[in-house]
């Protein structure tokens, strides 16, 4: 796929603590979380040990609960052992190519999207309280935004012996934009004119507006993205 990415640590953060992946078919965001050191540990440390444990194996969803799972108990066991990383944990999304389809392995806030055909789809869910009541129909979308729990999230890498993720297996259609980005992007910039600047420009440009607009709305966290496009037929 064409791929470019993006990570900028906004404008109220004092630190970066996403990491993104992008390695020969693997394409990742993490977005971490307890602390300065702790959270830029979870991030880099989960998606390392993700690529470590698939190595040269194709897509394969077995491989994939597993290299989650061994990204898992590193990171709790980090934790665990340092005062200094105590709590730490991380998001975690990843796409994961071969010719013709994708998995998608999730867990957290963070989002995938895919761009067909000119319309917007988040394909993951996002794993957060506000989240859970919207699906449960508790309170709208628009009153997620606002939420005072907004920023509370219900599963994360590394802060538990276990975690569940959510594998996902999508077909690789020709054209296909796949956006995969941190809460710092998608919470900043609407869904709608995510969608207008995947359609209206290439995936350089596009970038770059994404995290203008990310910036000019406010950047109040990290902010972290991959775009990649699958090859039309014409391009093989």
């Amino acid at each position: 796929m064409r791929v470019c990415h993006r990570t900028h640590q906004g404008l109220v953060r004092a630190s970066n603590q996403d990491h993104v992946l992008v390695e020969g078919s693997l394409y990742g965001v993490a977005d971490g979380m307890g602390g300065h050191r702790g959270g830029e540990t979870a991030s880099r440390v989960a998606l390392q040990v993700f690529r470590n444990a698939i190595g040269q194996r194709k897509p394969d969803v077995q491989a994939a609960q597993m290299a989650v799972e061994a990204a898992n108990r590193r990171v709790y066991d980090m934790s665990s052992r340092d005062e200094n990383l105590r709590g730490m944990g991380t998001t975690l999304s990843v796409l994961w190519e071969d010719e013709e389809r994708l998995l998608i392995v999730h867990v957290g806030d963070s989002r995938v999207y895919r761009l067909r055909e000119g319309s917007l789809q988040q394909i993951t869910d996002d794993h957060s309280f506000v989240a859970e009541l919207v699906r449960n129909h508790v309170i709208t979308e628009e009153m997620a935004k606002t939420h005072p729990n907004r920023n509370i999230i219900t599963r994360a890498v590394g802060v538990d012996p276990f975690v569940q993720a959510d594998v996902l297996e999508k077909e690789k259609n020709p054209g296909d934009i796949w956006l995969l980005c941190s809460d710092g992007l998608h919470g900043m910039v609407e869904d709608a004119e995510i969608q207008e600047i995947l359609t209206t420009m290439d995936l350089d440009a596009a970038a770059e507006r994404l995290m203008e607009r990310a910036l000019e709305n406010g950047g109040v966290d990290n902010i972290t993205f991959v775009i990649a496009q699958v090859p039309e037929v014409s391009d093989k």
